[in-house]
């Protein structure tokens, strides 16, 4: 049993640390959101009065949070969790943040006296859910090797990217995959319906020839052809507009900053700021169909 300081129980970080719970782990866990460690204590997890009283007794302490200024805040300086854990202190950031930040991070973990992995996660809640996410990790190999256990509890797919900061450069680089993807596929089911075609035998050409992808066969945006995507269930439950938006704009700033060619990137970026603008944050990114078809669905 290893014990784990786990410290951002949203949407995402809440049934991590569930199935980390299930694998014989125990946790002690902290979020602002007084309900999500009710749910947290709800599966075993001991509910702590702050971030830094994570660290008390810890072998490891996992993050998940909105923003790289967040991570920032609640792991380095004088008042940080890293001054609070003891030396040799695993930790494992899975929040999506910037390189730049998740590289500075891996530094002042190394100066307090501590190994840290940025291992940002794919497969949304859904697979958090199901211990089904795809990890990209960055970080010492040695360092991955101690927490290969602990994400094989709460993912599939578990692939060591590189050094510090390359499992975030993976994540952003696959999420803009992910928007580029999902935008073509809206678009041509839009088109197909405009043109008379049956949704569904788009879907059983599209899965099987040349425009087979992510977005057509495990994600497909048309709803009622995939029974546990998220179009499914009225765009909801799944990778929120915002997010993906997010990632989008981190894509872009990696861009601009290594001089890097994007210009598919750089207009899915600006639908889905546009989508987002129109109220849809909150709904599942594949509901972008809805805008590319005019809203009459």
């Amino acid at each position: 049993m290893t014990m784990i300081g786990f410290i951002g129980l949203g949407n995402m970080g809440g049934p991590m640390a569930a199935n980390l719970i299930k694998a014989g782990h125990a946790v002690r866990a902290f979020d602002l959101d007084a309900e999500a460690m009710r749910r947290a204590e709800a599966v075993g997890a001991v509910a702590v009065g702050s971030a830094v009283a994570t660290a008390e007794g810890a072998d490891v302490v996992m993050t998940m949070l909105p923003m790289g200024r967040h991570v920032r805040s609640v792991l380095t300086g004088p008042d940080g969790v890293f001054m609070a854990a003891a030396p040799g202190t695993l930790f494992i950031d899975s929040s999506t943040i910037d390189v730049d930040t998740a590289r500075a991070v891996g530094e002042a973990a190394a100066k307090a006296g501590h190994v840290m992995l940025d291992a940002p996660v794919s497969g949304g809640v859904p697979g958090a859910e199901a211990a089904t996410l795809a990890f990209m990790v960055g970080g010492e190999a040695e360092a991955f090797e101690r927490a290969r256990p602990l994400l094989e509890a709460m993912g599939r797919t578990i692939v060591h990217t590189g050094p510090s900061g390359s499992g975030q450069a993976a994540k952003i680089c696959n999420n803009m995959m992910a928007g580029i993807q999902m935008l073509g596929v809206s678009e041509a089911f839009a088109l197909g319906r405009r043109l008379g075609l049956d949704p569904a035998r788009l879907f059983e050409v599209a899965s099987q020839s040349s425009g087979q992808c992510w977005a057509v066969t495990s994600y497909c945006p048309e709803p009622g052809l995939v029974p546990n995507a998220p179009s499914s269930r009225g765009y909801q439950g799944g990778f929120a507009s915002a997010l993906m938006l997010k990632d989008l704009k981190l894509s872009q700033q990696a861009a601009a900053a290594f001089d890097a060619a994007t210009p598919m990137g750089a207009i899915a970026a600006g639908l889905y700021s546009l989508f987002c603008n129109q109220g849809n944050g909150d709904m599942d990114f594949s509901g972008i169909i809805r805008m590319i078809d005019g809203q009459t669905r």
